[in-house]
C-alpha cells in the first residue's frame, strides 16, 4: 500500500464514519504520518498553529480509531497499521463492508474475501446482511468545517435539549460569521449515536417546502415504500408522510440558511411570498408527537418561534453570541504582536469569529501585525467586513433604519420610553422595531437602573455611521 492507497481507504473510513470525507488538512496529516513527519513541520508546511495541527490530528485519530475498532491507533503506528491491514479494494473491507466496530487487523482480509466461494454464501450473507451503519448520514450540504473555538456552555445546553429534554425544534441563530454552523458540526458527532439517520440541508436556494419535503422523506425511507396511506404523488403534502418517518425513526436533520426564505425590507422573520407554508411546517413538527430533532441555522429568528418556545416546550432557540478570551486563538493562528492588547480586540469586534479572522488579516497585511498600532486609529476600520455587514443591514425595513440610525448616534443605552422628535415612530411602532432588530441580533440589551436600555456594537455603529455619511 502506497500513501494515495491509504489516503483513498482512510476518505473512504471516514465518509462512512462521519458522512463527510477528509479535508485538504486532515490529508496533509495523513500524509505526514507516513512520512514521519512532525507535527511541527505539517503545521509549517500548511500555515496552521502546531496547537492546532496537534487538535486537528486528535480527533482524526479518533475518528479512524472508531472506523477500525482499534484504540491504539495514533499518528506514530498510522503507516504501519494500515500497511498491516493489507486492503487492495476500499469498497469491500472484511467481512463486505466498513461499519464502525467491524474493522481490524484481525478481521480484514484481502480483496478475495469479495467474491465468496459457493459453500461459502450462507456465511457471507449472514454477515453482510448486519453491515449497515447504525447512523445513516447525508452531510453532503453541510460546508467544509472551519476552526473551532470553545463552545462547552453552548454544547452542553444542546446536549440537554437534544438528548435529556427531547426538544423537536432548537434555532440557532446569530449574525453571519458568528458560529453556528462550526457549532453544529461539531455537536453532530457527539450526538450521532443517538440518532438513526442525520441528514444536512442547506435553504441558500430558496427550495420550494413540497421539494424539501420529498428530498427528506426519500432520505428517511431508504429502500422502504412510502407508507400505505401515503401513496408517492402525496410525499410533498403538507408534511403528515415526513411525520410518519419522523415517528418511526429518530431523525436528527438541520436546516441552514433558514434567512433566504425572508423576505428584505419586511420585519425579521417575514416569509417571502410563497413560502408561508414553512412557517405551518415549523408549527407542525414542534407541536406533533415524534422522536426526531430539527435544527434551524439562521441570521433571523422565524417570528412563529416566539409563540412557540418555553421552558416546558419542545421549542427551544439559542441565540450565538461571539467567543471570549477563547477567540485569542484567532490572533494566534494569525501570529500577531502584543497578546495584552489582543482581549481590546476581541470587545471591539465582539468576539465574532469571522469578523476577527478577517481583522486579524488586515492586521498582519497593513500592520505587521502591531495591534496596537491599528488599535491607535481613531475610526473602526472594517475594510472587508462593509460587504458583509451590506447583506444583513440591508434586509432591514425603513422604520429599523430609522431606529438603528438612532441608536448608531446615542453614545450611551437608550431608553426607548424617551423617544426622541426626530424619530417618526409611535410607541406600539418602536418597540415591534426594536423586537425585530433584537431577532437579527443586531441589537444589544443591557439593564439600567431596572429598565432595559438599547445599544448597538460598535462594528455595527461604525457601519452605520459611515453609511449615514456617505449619504450625505
Amino acid at each position: 500500500m502506497d500513501v494515495e492507497e491509504a489516503l483513498k481507504f482512510t476518505d473512504h473510513l471516514a465518509l462512512t464514519t462521519t458522512g463527510k470525507h477528509l479535508d485538504s488538512l486532515q490529508k496533509a496529516i495523513l500524509r505526514g504520518a507516513w512520512d514521519n513527519q512532525k507535527y511541527k513541520e505539517i503545521a509549517q508546511e500548511h500555515h496552521r498553529s502546531e496547537k492546532y495541527v496537534k487538535e486537528v490530528g486528535f480527533k482524526l485519530w479518533k475518528i479512524l480509531s472508531t472506523a477500525l475498532d482499534d484504540e491504539q491507533l495514533c499518528k506514530a503506528n498510522f503507516r504501519a497499521k494500515l500497511e498491516n491491514l493489507r486492503v487492495g479494494n476500499v469498497s469491500l473491507v472484511g467481512n463486505g463492508c466498513i461499519h464502525i466496530g467491524n474493522i481490524s487487523a484481525e478481521n480484514v482480509h484481502s480483496p478475495e474475501v469479495s467474491q465468496p466461494e459457493p459453500q461459502d454464501k450462507d456465511k457471507f450473507n449472514e454477515k453482510t446482511s448486519n453491515c449497515e451503519p447504525k447512523v445513516h448520514l447525508d452531510l453532503g450540504d453541510a460546508p467544509e468545517p472551519n476552526l473551532f473555538y470553545n463552545r462547552t456552555s453552548e454544547l452542553t445546553t444542546l446536549k440537554q435539549w437534544i438528548l435529556e429534554n427531547r426538544t423537536r425544534l432548537i434555532t440557532i441563530y446569530g449574525l453571519s460569521g458568528i458560529g453556528k454552523t462550526a457549532l453544529t458540526l461539531q455537536l453532530i458527532p457527539q450526538i450521532q449515536q443517538e440518532f438513526d439517520r442525520i441528514i444536512w440541508r442547506s435553504l441558500r436556494n430558496s427550495p420550494p417546502l413540497a421539494s424539501l419535503q420529498t428530498d427528506l422523506i426519500k432520505f428517511c425511507r431508504g429502500d422502504a415504500p412510502v407508507p400505505a396511506p401515503y401513496p408517492e404523488e402525496r410525499a410533498t403534502a403538507a408534511g403528515l408522510p415526513l411525520l410518519e418517518y419522523l415517528r418511526s425513526h429518530r431523525c436528527l436533520i438541520i436546516l441552514d440558511d433558514i434567512q433566504t426564505l425572508f423576505s428584505s425590507g419586511q420585519l425579521a422573520g417575514t416569509y417571502q411570498p410563497g413560502y408561508e407554508n414553512y412557517g405551518a411546517f415549523f408549527k407542525q413538527l414542534t407541536e406533533s408527537s415524534h422522536n426526531s430533532c430539527l435544527i434551524l441555522l439562521s441570521w433571523e429568528k422565524p417570528r412563529e418561534i416566539a409563540a412557540l418556545e418555553g421552558e416546558n416546550r419542545p421549542c427551544k432557540s439559542l441565540q450565538l453570541n461571539g467567543l471570549g478570551p477563547e477567540a485569542q486563538e484567532i490572533f494566534r493562528e494569525k501570529a500577531l504582536g502584543e497578546p495584552e492588547k489582543w482581549s481590546e480586540l476581541i470587545d471591539l469586534y465582539r468576539g465574532n469569529p469571522l469578523w476577527l479572522n478577517i481583522v486579524a488579516t488586515m492586521i498582519q497585511d497593513l500592520f505587521g501585525g502591531s495591534v496596537s498600532e491599528f488599535l491607535s486609529y481613531d475610526t473602526l476600520f472594517l475594510g472587508d467586513l462593509e460587504s458583509l455587514l451590506h447583506q444583513q443591514c440591508d434586509r432591514l425595513t425603513a422604520s429599523e433604519q430609522q431606529a438603528i440610525a438612532w441608536l448608531a448616534n446615542t453614545p450611551e443605552p437608550a431608553d426607548i420610553s424617551k423617544i426622541p422628535e426626530n424619530l417618526q415612530l409611535s410607541p406600539p411602532e418602536l418597540l415591534k422595531v426594536m423586537q425585530s432588530l433584537g431577532r437579527r441580533s443586531l441589537v444589544e440589551t443591557v439593564k439600567q437602573n431596572g429598565r432595559s436600555h438599547f445599544t448597538i456594537e460598535p462594528v455595527i455603529r461604525e457601519y452605520i455611521t459611515n453609511q449615514s455619511r456617505n449619504k450625505n
